[in-house]
C-alpha cells in the first residue's frame, strides 16, 4: 500500500513512522527544504498533557475585547482578520461555555497521555535523541489568589491522573534554585509531576534520518497544487514535479490544510493562529524545569542545557508570519521578569514565528472524511508536540485499515 503523506512537520513525520512500521510505501511531500522547517520549529518544547486547556476558556470573549489591538496582550486579534473568522469565531465563542471546555478539556489530557505513553515506546524502539527531560513542569504565582485558582484546577485533573504538588516558597527553590532572585515576589508553584520537554525540530530530523534509511521517499520543496480524483476519492497529487499516484493520502500540512481541502470541496473549520518564540543561549546557572506563566500564555524553558526557549502568545493575523518586534519583547520582558540574571543582551537570540491551526474546540482534527481514502492530522493548535505521537499513531492506524489503539471519536472532522 502506498500512502503520500502531505506535511513534514510533527503530525506528517510521526504519521509516516507509523505508517512504515506497519508496512506501507511512503513518500512525504512538503513544500520546505527540509523536515520541520515552519510551525514545528521552534515551538515551546513542551510535552505537557497538564496544559491541555483549550484557548476558548469560559470568558474569552471579555478578555479578547479588553485587549483589542493591545500589542502585550497575550492573545491579540487584528481588526482585518475579522470579517473572514467570523464563522469560525461564532464557533470559537460557543465552545467557550463551561461543559464544552471542560469536554474538550479532558479530551486532550486523556489524548495527551496516551501520546506520552506512544512517546515512551517509540524511544525504546528508535533511540532517537532531541533533548528529551522527564522533570515536570513549573506554575509559578505572584498572587496568591491565582495559585489558589490553580490548585483547583489541578485537583480537578486529579480525575484523568495527572499529579501534581503544590510548593511554597521554600519548596519552590529547592526544586528551582533559579528562580532565587526573584523569591520575593513569588507566593508558591503549582508543580505538575510528569509533564516532559524535547526539542520538536531536533524529533522530527531525527526521525527523518531514521526514515529514510528505512525506505521512506522524502520530496522536500515540493508544494501540493491540487488533486486529481476518482469517485469518491482521490487518485493523485500534483505538484511542480507532475503528478504523484498513491492508496491513500494524509493531511497533515498544518495551518495550509484548510486550503489544501479547500481544493477538494472539503471544509476543515481552521484558522491559523501566530506563535512566538525566542532561544537565548546561556552558559551558567541554567534552570532546571521549564516555567509556565499563565499571565501571558507563556513558557520558558531549558533546552539541553545550553539555551532557553521563551514561547507562547497567540496573534490572530492570517497567513502572516512577519516577526513583530514588540511580540517578541513580550518574551524578553517574560524572561527578564522570571530569570532576571540572565544576560540576554540580544547576543545569539534567535526569534521565530509559526502558525499553530486551531480548530474552534481547541481539539486536533483526525482520522477520515467523506473522501474515503484521505486522512486528516491537523488542527492541534498549541498541541502539535504534546499530541503528535498518538495522532501519528491513531491516524496512521486507520489509513492501513488496522484496529485503532484509541477511541478518536472525539476528534473527527464529523463533530463540526
Amino acid at each position: 500500500m502506498h500512502v503520500v503523506v502531505i506535511g513534514c512537520g510533527l503530525a506528517g513525520v510521526t504519521t509516516a513512522y507509523f505508517l512504515r512500521r506497519s508496512g506501507a510505501e511512503v513518500t512525504v511531500v512538503d513544500r520546505a527544504a527540509g523536515p520541520a522547517r515552519e510551525t514545528s520549529f521552534a515551538n515551546g518544547s513542551l510535552l505537557t498533557p497538564s496544559l491541555a486547556d483549550p484557548w476558548n476558556a469560559p470568558g474569552i470573549f471579555t478578555r479578547l475585547f479588553k485587549s483589542f489591538g493591545s500589542a502585550d496582550a497575550p492573545m491579540l486579534m487584528h481588526a482585518k482578520q475579522i470579517p473572514g473568522m467570523w464563522r469560525w469565531g461564532l464557533r470559537f465563542l460557543a465552545n467557550s461555555r463551561h461543559q464544552k471546555f471542560e469536554e474538550s478539556y479532558l479530551h486532550n489530557t486523556r489524548f495527551a497521555i496516551f501520546s506520552q505513553q506512544t512517546m515512551a515506546e517509540m524511544r525504546a524502539e528508535t533511540a532517537l535523541d532531541f533533548g528529551y527531560t522527564d522533570s515536570g513542569i513549573l506554575k509559578i504565582f505572584e498572587e496568591q489568589s491565582a495559585l489558589d485558582e490553580a490548585v483547583k484546577v489541578a485537583h480537578w485533573l486529579k480525575q484523568v491522573n495527572i499529579r501534581h504538588a503544590r510548593l511554597d516558597v521554600d519548596q519552590l527553590m529547592e526544586t528551582e534554585p533559579a528562580l532565587q532572585p526573584i523569591r520575593d515576589r513569588l507566593v508558591g508553584a503549582v508543580h505538575y509531576l510528569d509533564d516532559e520537554v524535547g526539542d520538536a525540530r531536533l524529533y522530527c530530523e531525527a526521525l527523518h534520518s531514521l526514515l529514510s534509511e528505512n525506505q521512506v521517499n522524502f520530496r522536500f520543496s515540493e508544494q501540493v497544487l491540487d488533486f486529481e480524483l476518482k469517485p469518491h476519492g482521490i487518485r493523485a497529487v500534483r505538484t511542480p514535479s507532475g503528478r504523484l499516484a498513491a492508496d491513500a493520502f494524509v493531511l497533515a500540512a498544518g495551518s495550509f490544510s484548510r486550503g489544501l481541502a479547500g481544493k477538494l470541496k472539503l471544509g476543515i473549520p481552521l484558522v491559523p493562529a501566530k506563535g512566538y518564540s525566542i532561544t537565548v543561549p546561556v552558559s551558567e546557572n541554567v534552570p532546571r524545569l521549564p516555567v509556565v506563566d499563565d499571565t501571558l500564555h507563556a513558557v520558558v524553558v531549558p533546552l539541553g542545557g545550553k539555551s532557553l526557549r521563551v514561547a507562547g502568545t497567540a496573534e490572530f493575523a492570517g497567513f502572516d508570519t512577519t516577526i513583530r518586534q514588540e511580540r517578541i519583547n513580550n518574551l524578553i520582558g517574560l524572561l527578564g521578569r522570571v530569570y532576571p540574571q540572565v544576560d540576554i543582551g540580544g547576543k545569539g537570540l534567535e526569534a521565530w514565528s509559526g502558525l499553530r491551526p486551531m480548530s474552534p474546540d481547541g481539539r486536533p482534527i483526525l482520522g477520515g472524511c467523506k473522501l474515503d481514502n484521505l486522512f486528516l492530522n491537523t488542527g492541534h493548535g498549541a498541541l502539535g508536540w504534546t499530541l503528535a505521537c498518538a495522532s501519528g499513531r491513531v491516524v496512521a492506524e486507520q489509513t492501513m485499515g488496522e484496529a485503532l489503539s484509541y477511541d478518536i471519536t472525539p476528534f473527527q472532522l464529523s463533530r463540526f
